[in-house]
């Protein structure tokens, strides 16, 4: 775990995905070769030729509050369109209890965007009913990433099988009164506070937390691997506005890098999270030492 202040950050794991060199259209073979060095074990697995991906939630605890970063993909949810979270069952909710949480006691939940694998244990499945799994939990989310996966506004031209998302992992939620919308840019709590990170989805929100100087950043997906430190002007095939994610990533770098902030990316693999160092012209992603 790492210390900001009163608050320790640690993670639970959900799943460890292979995800194809694909993943970044702009990658050749010669540039993978460059960088295997490093990106192997840990990021890159060799044997099979594919990064690796982590699907996890951060948590943030203090005396006083107890906050989930993102609830993961979710069990026995319908996703037809992600095939690797279609039905699935990952143990994700015994992995949390064993690290000491009990989804009761968890006052607020932040979900930087709603893309599936950010969304899917907000609920889980009660007989035939989507329940909140975190039932006296504040659930925050950016009020243009929700109107933008809502069937009836900003999804509505979309297939319907998109929609599964929205209704199994974030209508139960808002029937609950459980959901509080925000522009992406508030405090929250002491030392915790909301900025925007827009492009790979269009309300996508980080968190910050800053107590005795030292600065904590969750960056969600603006990052999905060490690899977009070296070349930031790299997107996923995720990122739904592809120059925008572009214009966040290099901002996101300078500051961290300006800051000595720490970076904690939704996907990276272990240790999960580090330090952006300037590197000439360009920069260099330094792992944290301790294994969160």
């Amino acid at each position: 775990m790492i210390q900001i202040g009163e608050y320790t950050i640690s993670r639970v794991e959900e799943v460890i995905l292979d995800e194809a060199t694909s993943l970044f259209p702009e990658l050749g073979e010669e540039t993978l070769a460059a960088n295997r060095g490093w990106l192997s074990p840990n990021f890159y697995n060799e044997e099979r030729g594919v990064f690796l991906t982590m699907v996890h939630s951060w948590i943030l605890r203090s005396a006083s509050h107890t906050i989930i970063i993102d609830t993961a993909g979710g069990d026995d949810k319908d996703r037809p369109l992600s095939p690797r979270f279609h039905r699935a069952r990952t143990g994700f909710l015994e992995r949390l209890k064993a690290a000491g949480i009990d989804p009761e006691a968890v006052d607020m939940v932040i979900l930087t965007h709603l893309h599936s694998d950010h969304v899917g244990w907000n609920t889980r499945l009660a007989g035939e009913r989507w329940v909140p799994t975190f039932p006296n939990a504040e659930h925050i989310a950016s009020r243009a990433e929700v109107e933008a996966r809502d069937p009836e506004r900003g999804a509505a031209s979309r297939p319907p099988a998109s929609w599964n998302v929205y209704r199994d992992s974030i209508q139960p939620i808002i029937d609950a009164g459980l959901l509080r919308l925000v522009e992406g840019n508030e405090a929250l709590l002491p030392g915790v506070s909301l900025f925007p990170v827009p492009g790979h989805a269009p309300g996508m929100m980080g968190v910050r937390v800053e107590a005795d100087g030292k600065v904590a950043m969750f960056i969600s997906d603006v990052m999905h691997q060490p690899l977009q430190v070296s070349y930031p002007d790299w997107n996923s095939r995720y990122c739904e506005d592809q120059d925008l994610a572009r214009l966040t990533r290099a901002k996101i770098l300078d500051q961290a890098a300006r800051e000595g902030a720490l970076l904690l990316p939704a996907h990276f693999g272990q240790p999960y999270a580090g330090y952006v160092r300037r590197d000439g012209d360009r920069y260099r992603f330094e792992p944290v030492e301790t294994m969160l």
